[in-house]
Formats: structure tokens, sequence, C-alpha cells
């Protein structure tokens, strides 16, 4: 799985880059065809945001389902931590749809 980091008008931590990059990895236990993920930060110059000033968004690419996450918090970590949430409760979504679940018809059951 390939990981992009974008940012708009913030600097990023390596240990951000190691940190998120693993947790996106154990992503992979889902069973979707994902080929890599986005992700963008943007830190807003305006102090009136305060807590929400920094913002993590995350986009899936593949020819799996086209997920989008997002995440404001008021550091560049807490608003992954809420990207990431976010983006694994959809694609356990997804995964849950594409299992085959055995169903017996009313007519099956009573015969």
């Amino acid at each position: 799985m390939e990981i992009i980091f974008h940012t708009r008008h913030a600097v990023l931590a390596e240990d951000f880059r190691s940190i998120a990059s693993e947790k996106l990895k154990s992503l992979q236990r889902f069973a979707l065809a994902i080929d890599g993920i986005k992700v963008e930060i943007i830190h807003e110059p305006n102090p009136r945001f305060g807590k929400t000033s920094h913002s993590v968004t995350l986009s899936t690419q593949g020819s799996g389902p086209f997920v989008r996450a997002e995440g404001k918090a008021f550091n560049d970590l807490a608003a992954f931590d809420q990207a990431v949430k976010s983006l694994e409760l959809q694609l356990r979504k997804a995964h849950e749809r594409l299992k085959d679940y055995p169903h017996e018809s009313l007519r099956e059951a009573k015969g």
C-alpha cells in the first residue's frame, strides 16, 4: 500500500510519518482492494480556529471503494487519530457488506 503525504501551510515531523504509516498499514486486514492512501495535512494560521486549527484528510485510492475521512483537532496526531477512526469504521462497513451469509428461505425452514 502506497501512502502519500501532502501538507499545506505545515511542516511535518518525521515521527508523525512513521506513526501514520504504521497505523494505516494496519488497515490492510480488511479484504478490500486499496492501492494507496493520500494523507493531506492542513494547518490553519488563523488563531480563531484554536482547537480545530489542524486538519487531516484521508482518501483511499484503488479498485476498492473510495473512502474519505476527515479529522480536526488541536494537533496533527489527534486530528489523524480522529480521521483513522472514521476511515476504519467505513472500511469495516464495506468489508462486512462483502461477506456472504447463507440465508434459508421461509419455505425451506418449515419443511
